[in-house]
């Protein structure tokens, strides 16, 4: 039963029992619901990796809603990271997330302190933009939290078209039913693992932060957690008229029925090189304005059946409002994307350059007067405007739609000595007390602050522990900088954004 898998992928070493010292401890085994799994010990750390939550989804099930996997008999090896939706090199990318060959692509990776307790359990979902990303990332190594008495378990699921786009005739919003399978797992097995089903806690960033958003606005799944940690949140729903639209230009593209007989017949890599011109928007201005206007071309989709109205609105009306929630993003997020562009418009008024993106009247003033953040070039202005569009807003409208009793806000402000900003995607390592990891050092300089480490990290253990956070509620802001702060009202900056 055993699998293999490369040792490093893309350069980038795996969480992998080769890449493990030896330990004199007998491998851990642990009996689930589909058959007994072997794992391995890093340190106090026993960790599985590969683990199938579902069927692989291929063939006739490559565009169907998840079915449960074929149980085993004997141990099966979870030593080497499992396939990963995510096909080839990456290109550079802020987070490393390789790619591993392979057809049995939704698996969990589980990583626990102990087999024998009853410890809180942190559930993980990477992001991407709904269209990249994998669980074989270095950054997402679930051992700091184990050390710190927490279960893990980062879950892997199918990425652009065959997770979201829309298949006449099939299950739609598959990726978004591979979340939902990979919680009833953990609900099922997380026991076995020493991890606590009555104590589950959801985290993601960026299209991770966007599914964790999704999950809470669907009342159908919240028997399948208990708490939630929202970084960098998308927050956008394509509509059911423009998904048909996309998946019946991509199959007209590969001259196939838009079936998910015809779709399947398709090749992954041809599948995906036939999907990039339809959903990547570009960094033109152009490609970036209609980002911010419509948000991504690829994501969940209001079907009618598991998702019938947007997120915010499902919010506004109480879905969720329960749960314990912490939201936050980083100060700088996308400002970074408009660097390219800081010579072209050195002599380009602020209005004008916010012009160029769509954005400009009365709407524009109240913002530009709003945003202490102001004044530091059309470029840097048009990035602000980006990240505020993109992530922040989305932020204080989630927070402002909730109780403020069980709703926690943050920023991550400590700028990055690579280039002076707190970026989109930085403050991960942190989160998951990763410094050494590979990578790192790009993003946060050779020295970043383990103090800041401690601080989210400790943060996340917190709340995954006890549902509760030792800092002021909603609206006020917990300020993750070296040192750390609190800020009132830390987001009415972006209120004229709407």
């Amino acid at each position: 039963m055993a699998t293999t898998a490369p040792r490093e992928v893309q350069g980038v070493p795996l969480i992998d029992e080769r890449n493990s010292p030896p330990s004199e401890r007998a491998a851990p085994v642990v009996r689930t619901a589909a058959g007994s799994v072997r794992g391995f010990w890093r340190g106090p750390c026993a960790t599985f990796t590969g683990i199938p939550y579902a069927a692989a989804p291929v063939g006739p099930l490559a565009f169907r809603a998840p079915r449960p996997h074929a149980k085993w008999d004997g141990v099966r090896d979870a030593v080497h990271q499992g396939a990963t939706p995510q096909r080839g090199k990456t290109g550079a990318t802020l987070i490393p997330e390789p790619s591993v060959p392979g057809d049995e692509t939704l698996n969990v990776n589980v990583f626990t302190p102990s087999l024998d307790e009853k410890l809180p359990v942190l559930v993980y979902i990477h992001g991407g933009a709904y269209a990249s990303g994998s669980i074989a990332s270095p950054w997402y190594d679930g051992a700091s939290f184990a050390r710190d008495g927490v279960v893990t378990v980062t879950l892997s699921y199918r990425i652009a078209f065959p997770g979201f786009g829309w298949v006449p005739g099939s299950e739609q919003n598959r990726a978004v039913r591979d979340w939902i399978a990979a919680l009833e797992w953990v609900q099922e097995n997380i026991a076995a693992f020493g991890g606590d089903p009555g104590r589950v806690t959801i985290a993601g960033q960026s299209a991770g932060g966007g599914a964790v958003l999704t999950l809470l606005g669907i009342p159908a799944t919240h028997h399948l957690f208990h708490a939630a940690w929202c970084m960098s949140p998308t927050l956008s729903l394509v509509d059911r008229h423009a998904a048909l639209a996309l998946s019946s230009a991509l199959a007209a593209a590969l001259n196939v029925p838009n079936t998910a007989e015809g779709l399947g017949s398709v090749a992954p890599r041809e599948l995906g090189r036939a999907q990039k011109p339809l959903v990547a928007s570009g960094r033109s201005l152009a490609g970036i304005r209609r980002s911010l206007d419509g948000g991504l071309r690829m994501g969940p989709t209001i079907d009618g059946e598991l998702i019938d109205r947007p997120t915010i609105s499902a919010l506004r009306a109480g879905s969720g409002s329960e749960i314990p929630l912490v939201i936050g993003s980083t100060d700088d997020e996308f400002t970074i994307v408009l660097s390219p562009y800081t010579r072209a418009l050195r002599w380009v008024p602020a209005s004008l350059a916010l012009a160029l993106v769509g954005f400009r009247g009365e709407r524009a003033r109240a913002w530009r007067t709003a945003n202490p953040r102001m004044g530091r070039g059309s470029a840097a202005i048009l990035g602000q405007y980006a990240t505020d569009m993109g992530f922040r807003r989305h932020v204080r409208r989630v927070g402002d739609a909730r109780r403020s009793e069980n709703t926690w806000g943050y920023r991550f402000a400590w700028p990055s000595p690579t280039n002076g900003l707190a970026f989109h995607c930085l403050d991960v390592p942190f989160f998951f007390d990763v410094l050494g990891a590979p990578g790192v050092e790009a993003v946060a300089g050779p020295n970043p602050p383990q103090e800041l480490a401690d601080e989210v990290h400790g943060a996340a253990v917190e709340f995954v522990t006890t549902h509760r956070l030792p800092f002021p509620t909603w609206p006020t802001a917990r300020v993750f900088d070296n040192p750390a702060g609190l800020a009132a009202h830390a987001y009415a900056e972006v209120a004229p954004l709407g």
